[in-house]
C-alpha cells in the first residue's frame, strides 16, 4: 500500500469512528431523555428500533448497550486517529487490534439478540454494526501499517 491509501485508511477509520460515536450519543440520549429526543425510526414490523432499545436485551449488567458504544466508540476514535496511526507504539497498535475485535465479538452477540431472541431489528443500532464491522476489516487488514510496523520498515517518515 503507497503512502497515500494508508492516509486514507487512517482518515477513514476515525471518521467511521465519530459516525459510530455519533449514533451511540444519539442512541444514549433517546434511552436517557426520550421526552425531548424522540426515536427515529419504525415501531412496527420486523424493523422496531423501539422494540430492540427498550427490550431486556438492551442492557448488559444494568448499563443501556448505547451507553457501551459511547465506552467503545470514545476511546477506539483515538485510536483510529491519523497521528495516533502513526505513532510507532506497538502498544498502541496492539490496543487498537484487541478492542476491535472485542467490538466486533460484541456486535455478533448483539445481532444474535436481534435476530433471535427479540425478533426485531434496529436499523440505528445496524448502522454502529456496520460502522464497527468495516472498522474491524480496515484495522485488521492495516496491522502492518500502523506506525509501529512503518517505524520496523522506515515507512513511517514517508507518510
Amino acid at each position: 500500500m503507497n503512502s497515500r491509501g494508508i492516509k486514507t485508511v487512517y482518515t477513514a477509520s476515525f471518521l467511521i469512528c465519530l459516525f459510530g460515536l455519533g449514533v451511540s450519543i444519539y442512541l444514549t440520549l433517546t434511552h436517557y431523555f426520550s421526552s425531548a429526543v424522540p426515536l427515529a425510526c419504525s415501531d412496527t414490523g420486523l424493523i422496531n428500533c423501539a422494540k430492540v432499545t427498550t427490550s431486556p436485551q438492551s442492557k448488559l449488567f444494568g448499563i443501556p448497550v448505547a451507553v457501551l458504544g459511547l465506552f467503545f466508540y470514545i476511546p477506539m476514535s483515538y485510536l483510529c486517529f491519523p497521528k495516533t496511526w502513526r505513532s510507532k507504539s506497538q502498544k498502541i497498535a496492539l490496543i487498537r487490534q484487541i478492542y476491535v475485535v472485542m467490538g466486533i465479538l460484541f456486535v455478533l452477540y448483539l445481532i444474535s439478540m436481534e435476530l433471535l431472541v427479540i425478533k426485531n431489528i434496529c436499523l440505528w443500532c445496524t448502522s454502529v454494526h456496520v460502522a464497527t464491522f468495516i472498522l474491524f476489516i480496515l484495522i485488521t487488514a492495516s496491522w502492518n501499517y500502523s506506525g509501529w510496523a512503518l517505524s520496523k520498515t522506515n515507512l513511517i517518515e514517508q507518510n
